[in-house]
This record gives C-alpha cells, sequence and structure tokens, in this order.
C-alpha cells in the first residue's frame, strides 16, 4: 500500500474514533456506516483491487465531511464539553505554531516549567502597509492541555503558574505591547499552597482591571475561576464549540442530585445540567458575556485545520485594532476605521494599526474595561425598586457627586497643605522657644515641688483589679439557642478536653464561644448587626434587589421562595450604612443562611452598589463575610461574570483612597473569595472559620489528594499571608474600631 495512502487512512481513523468520543454511543448508526465503509476501503487498498484508490479514498473523505457537517447540527452543550477536552483538539501550542509569525516561550518550559499548565510567550505579527513590513509584538499567556501529555494537568493552573502569568501580564504592560490570553481550562487546581489558588486568582483578576496596554482573550475551554483567572479583557472573543460556564456539568449534576462521596451522576442529569446551564459560545454572546463568536470547522477545531488558524488569526487581530481604535477621541474616524475592519472579505495583515497607546489613551482604555464589566448582568435580578425611587437615586448621585468631589478631592487636599504648611512653623516656632527659655525651665525644675493626687495617672499606672469573667457580658441580640436548656459538647473536646457547655450560657453570655478552648460555633447573621454596630445606626439599602432565577433553571424559583421565607431577605447579600463609634461604614453582608450565601447577579448588583456609595461619600466599605458557598451555579455565568465585575468596583473604590476590609466567619469558599473578597489589602477572620479555594470533597474528587484535617482552618489561612489577622468574636466590635482608627487613606471623610 501507498505510505500517503496509510497516512489518510490513519487519518481517517482517528476521525472515527473522535466522533465515537464526542457523542459517547449516540448516534451509532453513522458511526457504523463510516466504520463499514473505512474497513472494507482498508481491505480492498491492502489487497491492491482499486484501479485508482485515491478516488475511492477521496469519495470516503468527502463521505466523512459530509457526516461530520450534518452530525455538528445535532451538537448538545455537553457534546461541546467533551469536544474541548478531547486530546485531538487544538492547544495553545498550535495556535502559537500557525496564528503568529514567530514565538519564544519565556517563564519556563515543557515539564521544567514552574507550572506547565501556564504557558507565556512573546509572539510577533507581521503586517504591511503597502511595500512596507511592520512586526508587531504580544505576550501570549494561556493553559496549555497539550494532546494528552499528563504533566499539563489538564490545563489546570496552579496558584504560583497564576502568578507566573500576572507577572508576564506587568512585564507586557511595562513594554507597552497587547496581550492575547488564551484559556484552555476546566477550573484552577485547587490547593491553598503559597501564594493560595483563591488569593492568586483574586491578584490576577484585580491586576488585569488596571492594565494598561489591550487585552484579548479567546475562550475554549472556561472553567469558572480558573477562566477568570486570565479572562478580565477589553475584547472577549470565544470559539463556537468552547464552553464557558461557573461549573462543570458533572460538578453540577452532583449537586442538584445530592451526590455522597463516590457516587456518580447518571448522564441524563449530567446533559441535563449542561443544557441548562447556558454554556455554549452563543448563549454567552447573548447575555453579553462575550462579544464575538469564532466560528469552527464541523464537530471543532483540531490541528489539521489550518484554514480555521487563519481565521482565527484575523479575528485575534480585527479585536485588538478595535480595541487600539476605541481610545482614540475622534468619533467619526473611529466609527469609519471600526466599520472597516468588520468587513469579512477585508486581509487584516494588508492593513497595519499602530497599537501603541498615548497615556491618555491608556486612561480611556482602562475607563472603558471598567464600565463594560460594571454594566454587565444587571438584568439578570429582579429589581423591586420603583422607578420614581431609582431616578431620585441618580438624580441624588448626579447633584452629590460634584460636592464630594469638590470637598474632598479639591477643597480637604489644599487644607492638608496648609495645615502641614502651619505644622511645620510650629515646629520651629517650639523648638526656638525651647532653646529660647532653657534657662528658665532648668531653674523651675530644680526647685521644690509638692506631689499631686493624679487619679488619671494612678488608673494609668496601677494594675487592675478582678471584676469576674470577662467573657460574660449583655449582648443587643441574643441567638435563639440560648433557650436550649441542656449541655452542649465542645467539637474539639476530644483534643483538649473541654467540659460540656450549658446551651443558655454558651449562646448568651459566651457569644457561641467555647469557654475552655475558644472554639466559636456559628452565630446568626442577625447577631453581628445588632451587637457589632452602634445600637440604631443600621439603615439597609437596596433590600427591592432580589435573587432570580434568570436561566429558567428547573425547580429553582421555588427554592428562592424557600430561602427567601426561610430567613426573611429577599438575597444573600445585605447592604446597609452603619456607625462604629460614630464613624460611618457601608457594609455588604454575605449571609451563610441564604442558600450558603452563594452569589448570583443580585448579590453582585447589591454589592457593586455598595461600593459605589462607599466611594462617592467617601465611607469606608466593610464586607462581612458570614459565609459563601461560592458562585451560584444554577445562575450560570450570569453568576461567575460578578468575578471580575465586583473585583472592578473594588478595584475603582480602592484607587480612589477607600479603605476595603474583609472579615471572615463560618465558611468562605470559592469564586467570591478568588475575586473581589481575596483582592483586599486587609482581610481578617474570625476564629474557628474555614476559608479556601474548594472544599476537601472538591479536592478529593478533582486531585484524587485527601487534605489534612483543618486544612481550611484561619490559621492555616494566616500562615501563608491570606489573611492578616484572627479575630476572637466578642473583640469583633472593639477591633473594627481600631482598624477604622489605623488604617486606611486620608481621602475617607473621618480622617
Amino acid at each position: 500500500m501507498d505510505n500517503s495512502i496509510e497516512k489518510r487512512i490513519q487519518s481517517l481513523s482517528e476521525r472515527l474514533n473522535y466522533i465515537r468520543d464526542i457523542f459517547d454511543n449516540k448516534h451509532t448508526e453513522d458511526v457504523n456506516l463510516l466504520q463499514g465503509r473505512l474497513a472494507t476501503f482498508s481491505e480492498r487498498a491492502e489487497a491492491g483491487s482499486f484501479a485508482d484508490p485515491f478516488v475511492e479514498l477521496k469519495s470516503l473523505e468527502d463521505l466523512f465531511g459530509y457526516v461530520e457537517q450534518r452530525l455538528d447540527e445535532s451538537v448538545t452543550p455537553m457534546d461541546k464539553v467533551r469536544i474541548v477536552r478531547h486530546p485531538q483538539r487544538i492547544c495553545l501550542r498550535d495556535i502559537l505554531e500557525n496564528v503568529y509569525d514567530n514565538f519564544t516561550e519565556v517563564g519556563g518550559q515543557d515539564e521544567h516549567s514552574l507550572d506547565p499548565s501556564m504557558l507565556i510567550a512573546r509572539a510577533v505579527i507581521t503586517r504591511r502597509r503597502g511595500k512596507k513590513s511592520y512586526v508587531q509584538s504580544v505576550m501570549v499567556i494561556g493553559q496549555e492541555k497539550g494532546h494528552g501529555e499528563d504533566f499539563r494537568n489538564g490545563g489546570s493552573v496552579k496558584p504560583w503558574g497564576n502568578a507566573k502569568a500576572q507577572q508576564y501580564m506587568k512585564v507586557a504592560e511595562t513594554e507597552g505591547i497587547p496581550i492575547h490570553a488564551y484559556i484552555f481550562t476546566p477550573g484552577s487546581y485547587p490547593v491553598e499552597d503559597y501564594p493560595g489558588a483563591a488569593q492568586q486568582i483574586a491578584r490576577n483578576i484585580y491586576s488585569m482591571a488596571g492594565l494598561r496596554v489591550p487585552i484579548v482573550s479567546i475562550i475554549s475551554e472556561g472553567g469558572s475561576g480558573g477562566a477568570e483567572a486570565i479572562g478580565l479583557a477589553d475584547k472577549r472573543l470565544m470559539l463556537s464549540h468552547g464552553y464557558y460556564s461557573v461549573i462543570s456539568p458533572e460538578g453540577a449534576a452532583a449537586i442538584e442530585g445530592r451526590l455522597k462521596s463516590g457516587q456518580r451522576a447518571t448522564p441524563e442529569l449530567i446533559e441535563h445540567c449542561a443544557s441548562c446551564q447556558k454554556i455554549t459560545a452563543q448563549d454567552n454572546l447573548h447575555f453579553g458575556y462575550i462579544d464575538a463568536v469564532v466560528q469552527e470547522p464541523p464537530l471543532g477545531a483540531r490541528p489539521y485545520h489550518f484554514d480555521f488558524f487563519r481565521q482565527l488569526r484575523q479575528e485575534v487581530v480585527r479585536a485588538t485594532d478595535e480595541v487600539v481604535i476605541s481610545t482614540r477621541l475622534l468619533p467619526f474616524f473611529k466609527g469609519v476605521a471600526l466599520r472597516r475592519r468588520r468587513r469579512v472579505d477585508l486581509d487584516l495583515d494588508e492593513l497595519h494599526i499602530r497599537w501603541g497607546l498615548t497615556s491618555a489613551a491608556k486612561d480611556r482604555l482602562v475607563e472603558r474595561r471598567q464600565q463594560k464589566f460594571l454594566k454587565l448582568s444587571r438584568n439578570a435580578c429582579r429589581d423591586r425598586r420603583p422607578w420614581f425611587s431609582k431616578a431620585m437615586a441618580q438624580v441624588g448621585n448626579m447633584l452629590t457627586a460634584p460636592y464630594n468631589r469638590f470637598k474632598y478631592d479639591i477643597y480637604r487636599r489644599h487644607q492638608r497643605k496648609m495645615e502641614m504648611f502651619f505644622d511645620e512653623i510650629d515646629n520651629e516656632w517650639q523648638l526656638f522657644k525651647q532653646r529660647l527659655f532653657a534657662p528658665w525651665y532648668k531653674l523651675k525644675r530644680s526647685l521644690p515641688r509638692k506631689a499631686k493626687n493624679d487619679d488619671a495617672s494612678k488608673e494609668l499606672t496601677a494594675l487592675s483589679t478582678w471584676t469576674g469573667d470577662a467573657r460574660r457580658r449583655k449582648w443587643n441580640y441574643i441567638s435563639p439557642r440560648y433557650k436550649i436548656d441542656r449541655t452542649i459538647t465542645c467539637p474539639n473536646a476530644a483534643q483538649y478536653g473541654c467540659l460540656d457547655l450549658w446551651g443558655p450560657d454558651l449562646f448568651a453570655e459566651f457569644a457561641g464561644v467555647c469557654s475552655y478552648c475558644g472554639y466559636h460555633f456559628p452565630m446568626e447573621p442577625e447577631w453581628y448587626v445588632k451587637n457589632v454596630f452602634d445600637e440604631g445606626s443600621v439603615f439597609e439599602f437596596n433590600s427591592e434587589i432580589e435573587a432570580g432565577n434568570p436561566l429558567n433553571f428547573p425547580d429553582f424559583d421555588e427554592r428562592i421562595a424557600a430561602a427567601q421565607k426561610k430567613t426573611g431577605s429577599k438575597s444573600g447579600c445585605m447592604t446597609f450604612e452603619a456607625r462604629i463609634n460614630d464613624i460611618k461604614v457601608v457594609v455588604a453582608m454575605f449571609m451563610g443562611t441564604f442558600r450558603g450565601g452563594s452569589v448570583g447577579a443580585a448579590e453582585g448588583q447589591k454589592f457593586v452598589e455598595a461600593a459605589e456609595i462607599a466611594m462617592k461619600n467617601r465611607y469606608p466599605l466593610l464586607a462581612y463575610v458570614h459565609g459563601t458557598a461560592g458562585i451560584r451555579i444554577q445562575e450560570g455565568t450570569h453568576g461567575v461574570i460578578q468575578m471580575p465585575r465586583c473585583t472592578v468596583a473594588v478595584r475603582r473604590y480602592i484607587e480612589s483612597g477607600g479603605l476595603y476590609m474583609v472579615l471572615y466567619d463560618t465558611n468562605s469558599f470559592a469564586g467570591p473569595v478568588a475575586s473581589f473578597l481575596g483582592c483586599s489589602p486587609y482581610q481578617f477572620a474570625v476564629r474557628s472559620s474555614n476559608i479556601g479555594f474548594a472544599g476537601p470533597g472538591v479536592i478529593k474528587e478533582t486531585t484524587g489528594m485527601d487534605v489534612p484535617p483543618k486544612y481550611h482552618r484561619s490559621y492555616h489561612a494566616l500562615s501563608r499571608g491570606h489573611i492578616q489577622g484572627i479575630w476572637e468574636r466578642p473583640q469583633i466590635r472593639a477591633n473594627l474600631k481600631q482598624a477604622l482608627l489605623t488604617i486606611g487613606g486620608r481621602n475617607l471623610y473621618y480622617r
């Protein structure tokens, strides 16, 4: 048999196996047809019974193409998940070799890299204008799945891999070159070793929100936080057979089916969850979470689809051009240029656009990127506020914003300069006066003095007297569990020998804290609202924004209604203004009692508006995390988009000079911790709380590792630098008072 025929038969065999794998025992008639035709041709070619085997082979290849085209029309969302996971799927190295003209991998290579799942490369694209050629540099960053290499870890990036991506994003910013981010990941590797999975993703998102270079991201497999770690971009493209989701369909099925460890979801339930989550490129384009879909060949792009690589190059160049042009000031010429680049017949390699930006253009670029993400998902929650209230709030913002800007950015700034000037004069005067009257002071000290009975000095220097058990005190709110008229055993009794605790004492005077080992039992959100802030100072706002069911997920409306009835809240986030020692603060409280404190579109919208109110009024912003289980999976990308969206709001607030603090309690995991919570410079935790990227069960399922007991406890988070301190529950109010007086910028109203 001719060697070229043998290679083409092998290629058809791989295509047949590919079809069989991605459809998972479906379309058996088509599979059997192709298998039979291929076997017959192979036998006859081996026997040499063809007069012209190339004609028959071309006919067989056309049949394969026809069947693939027909099957492509029936591809389901779960089929697309299997497509992007298949070893024959294109990978980042294929793109580097076929889309760019040249590249050099940096930051480590192959299995010798810090993390071979994250690939960084300096690449170039050559374009022409007339007879002159121009070489444009880009920084290419993305997850590398490879074609079955085990050391790539399936594109699941470890924390130090994301740290490597952040480092080279900043290198690109320093060098002033665009960033092309390719997303090929089922999710990040859930280990908490330094720098920590959640903490590093939060740092990446925070950095990307302010990078002063164009960013274009291309999504093939976008799995939750792993995708968001490099996904906050000016333009977001998505391959037509890719998926972008808050969680894998198998993970969603495990949660929906309430499966225990070791149990497997049925294929029907997995297919159902994949369909309900709206994970496809067409769904995300409809929601507005991506900007364009890059059409792939039937059944997905594979390394031999060279026409697709040429198309991808055009789309990536077009997206970068559009980002650059959108920063320019002349709207007419900008609009003409953008319309011209959207022509399908236009070869962008023959039309050079300079990708460098001026300082003013960089400012406009960052502002456009941030505004873009702040506007996303606003319609995905139920906003019950009357239109009149919304209109009055907008009018109020328009009137107060200039006043606050004048007061804090102009008047206070010059006031401080004058105060500093007079302070310097006063210091010089005090020094001059001290030297002038030095002889008189020396004589005065030599004269005998009468001892004074200074009660204040005695109080400061004398030992304090015992007044009884300091833990016993009266609280403004007492947990209803104080009515438990029986003893309760501390979870640490076997380890520390704690004696049994009487319920009325434990949940009343002791505030849920074991009097022997200090273990903190979970308390209700109301306990913190009533006991931490000044009495009568709490004013809730935006309570009419409700958690909804934007994907029409089956039976989820009933579950939301049950949570609302149980907690009396309309969403898992309560936003309010309050005072601590007469210092006004804006608080966003995520309540673990409302569906585990999961975050969806409503919770994200309330958090964003709380940050904007705090920024407008120069109030401190406190995120109190009573508990959060992560992003609400039933809202799909409506939920996962809150990670970059809320992080943008936080960055804008911090850069305006605000003080943003986070306090974790009970259990805090997943997306919120890996984004807008984890990016705070001041993070604290209540003792006995758990903090991490994924729970022990998820880590076991995804990595096969058994994590040690108490792996996510707050003192482990403290040891790896995730948080800055651990607080006792009875001392939260005092610690917050101290923090407000000692940390934060001078732009706050009380400074």
